[in-house]
């Protein structure tokens, strides 16, 4: 049976790019459960407690799973690749000791890192992607780091493509999964990024249906898409204009999406996304909009 999760990101606890004030992790998961969630992810390191025991009385006491860990490595960038691999195994270790082989290590570029692709989120072009000798350094990273997760921890990674990040756009997706091995790498499939970078999330759903291992749910409004494309938004602006909408207000075929992943035989997470930076929004009044637009879809 597919659960439904929520993550801290909803709540603009934002691994990468602008700081800010936003809830502490206690209301953050009282107000996942009381939305109606099975589950959360870690969120920015040192955002839930880090202490083992600690970490895992407070998702008890809520009754929620912990069901991955968000990890940003530079992967085009060989000398990244060490520290990279040591804050997966710190996070896989965190997890293993909390929910056991289950979650997953999500895997993903340092987003917002690079100039001219969080300048041009939603609109890149083949200028703005990486070179050949980049692509063998990117997917030689993505590998041996779910290599490390997998022999020390015993836990399986998953690769979230993500806006302005070297894996962004549906070729760029392709590459890297060309380039990878399907058994040890899977795919984190994000429906809102992918549909931002120009694809069809449920097209993506039967492409790579061997590799769909994680789900996350987010939404794209076309019409600020549109609107950061015509006017040039960098990333954080557009998601500051809201081009992440609550579940149902914008363009991606939810139902679609979970049919083809039901079709398939899909039994893990659906964790829903609404990315939003520190203190924007209502997060709770969302979360709970969101789950009540998946109970009418049959989650």
């Amino acid at each position: 049976m597919i659960k439904v999760a929520n993550a801290p990101v909803s709540w603009g606890v934002i691994e990468f790019g602008p700081e800010g004030d936003t809830a502490g992790y206690d209301q953050v998961l009282d107000e996942i459960r009381e939305t109606g969630y099975d589950g959360t992810e870690l969120g920015d390191w040192g955002f839930l407690p880090t202490d083992p025991k600690k970490l895992g009385q407070e998702l008890e006491a809520r009754e929620l799973e912990l069901v991955g860990a968000f990890v940003p490595v530079a992967l085009a960038n060989a000398e990244a690749h060490a520290d990279g691999t040591s804050r997966a195994l710190r996070a896989a270790r965190l997890l293993a000791a909390v929910s056991g082989q289950d979650p997953f290590i999500i895997l993903s570029d340092d987003n917002g890192a690079v100039a001219s692709r969080t300048e041009n989120a939603g609109r890149i072009r083949p200028e703005h992607a990486i070179g050949e000798g980049e692509w063998e350094v990117f997917a030689k990273g993505a590998v041996e780091i779910a290599g490390a997760v997998r022999d020390a921890v015993g836990l399986r990674t998953v690769f979230h493509h993500h806006s302005a990040g070297y894996v962004e756009t549906p070729w760029e997706l392709a590459q890297l999964m060309e380039r990878t091995d399907r058994g040890l790498l899977g795919l984190c499939l994000d429906t809102g990024h992918y549909a931002f970078g120009g694809g069809d999330p449920v097209e993506a759903a039967e492409r790579y249906a061997d590799r769909v291992w994680h789900v996350h749910f987010k939404d794209c409004h076309p019409e600020v898409a549109v609107r950061s494309r015509s006017e040039g938004w960098d990333y954080f602006e557009s998601v500051r204009e809201g081009v992440f909408a609550e579940l149902g207000k914008g363009d991606v075929d939810f139902a679609g999406v979970l049919s083809t992943l039901e079709d398939q035989g899909y039994s893990g997470w659906i964790v829903v996304e609404q990315d939003v930076l520190p203190g924007m929004g209502a997060p709770k009044e969302s979360a709970s909009r969101n789950r009540a637009y998946l109970r009418k879809i049959g989650l």
